[in-house]
């Protein structure tokens, strides 16, 4: 594999919103999610624990699009080596958090905070270095290989003194075996399946190696077993590697289960947020989801499981 031509940039650069690669000149075994104690990353706040060390933070921000405002004065800390998941219904502003903390999407008022500065006066390159983000939706140009895709998320460490190496191979190959793409390594992007596109793109994200890594709807396209590998993936990357990973998902039950930091949301605004087992109650769910449920232990795992109520019965055998 040859270092791909031409300079990329990521998202990163672009904090107006442009897509998030963009042309410059131009399975690991099924697991339970850690739990943590009180006060630890990921843990609840406990009244004498003090809020948990974040890298990453929302401070009464206000974000919009337009003029339609989506969240107003929000304000949230993503606690550091965490695996923290977002959900709510459609349209409650779960994604456009996840573009203003990628600095997609510049707040009408308040800050986004990466390391205690404001992420939108950081160098382009610096904070692709630290903040990794796949997208709900990524169009790759034409033409364009597997390999070549993936190689693209080394482009934040390259510069004059630092070029294509070694162990920038190794690491594009091991982002395409993790995420079981690297039999595809010769194909080009635009032939793939949804499922497969929606893959190497997280391999990309991998690549990158940024200690913190947003995903938007990473499970989309993918059939029920790469939906559990990508999520056992993601509980890798946290668990041995200490990565910070921050998740929208749709599916309650799976949030409950890898997360180890929950963020409820509804109408722009935090409902709750903690340890799954702590916050998912029916009384939750009902409260954001507006579904009546039971909320019972996972037999696998002991995380809560959303069993929703049934509304017409059972048809008889």
């Amino acid at each position: 594999m040859t270092r791909p031509d031409g300079r990329w940039r990521t998202a990163q650069e672009g904090p107006g919103g442009e897509n998030v690669f963009t042309k410059q000149a131009d399975r690991t075994a099924h697991r339970a999610p850690a739990r943590h104690p009180a006060g630890a990353a990921g843990g609840p706040r406990g009244e004498d624990a003090g809020p948990p060390a974040s890298r990453l933070a929302a401070e009464d921000v206000i974000l919009a699009y337009d003029q339609r405002v989506i969240a107003e004065r929000l304000s949230v800390r993503i606690p550091d080596r965490s695996f923290t998941v977002v959900v709510g219904p459609n349209a409650c502003g779960k994604s456009t958090l996840l573009r203003a903390l990628a600095r997609m999407l510049k707040p009408a008022a308040g800050s986004v905070l990466l390391d205690g500065r404001s992420i939108g006066t950081l160098p382009a390159k610096q904070a692709a270095r630290t903040l990794g983000l796949l997208p709900q939706s990524s169009i790759a140009p034409d033409g364009i290989t597997v390999a070549e895709l993936v190689a693209r998320g080394r482009y934040p460490h390259q510069g004059l003194l630092r070029q294509w190496s070694q162990e920038d191979e190794r690491i594009v190959a091991e982002s395409m075996a993790a995420t079981g793409v690297d039999t595809l390594a010769g194909r080009y992007v635009d032939e793939l399946s949804g499922g497969q596109r929606q893959r190497v793109w997280i391999a990309m994200a991998i690549a990158q190696q940024t200690p913190l890594l947003l995903l938007d709807e990473p499970t989309t396209y993918l059939d029920i077993q790469h939906q559990i590998d990508v999520l056992d993936l993601c509980a890798r990357l946290h668990e041995e590697e200490g990565r910070t990973l921050v998740a929208v998902l749709h599916d309650l039950n799976h949030a409950a289960r890898y997360a180890t930091h929950l963020i409820a949301m509804r109408d722009g605004e935090v409902v709750a947020e903690g340890p799954p087992g702590e916050i998912v109650t029916a009384e939750l769910v009902e409260r954001v989801f507006g579904l009546r449920c039971q909320v019972i232990d996972d037999p696998e795992t002991g995380t809560p499981l959303v069993v929703p109520a049934a509304r017409r019965p059972r048809p008889a055998r």
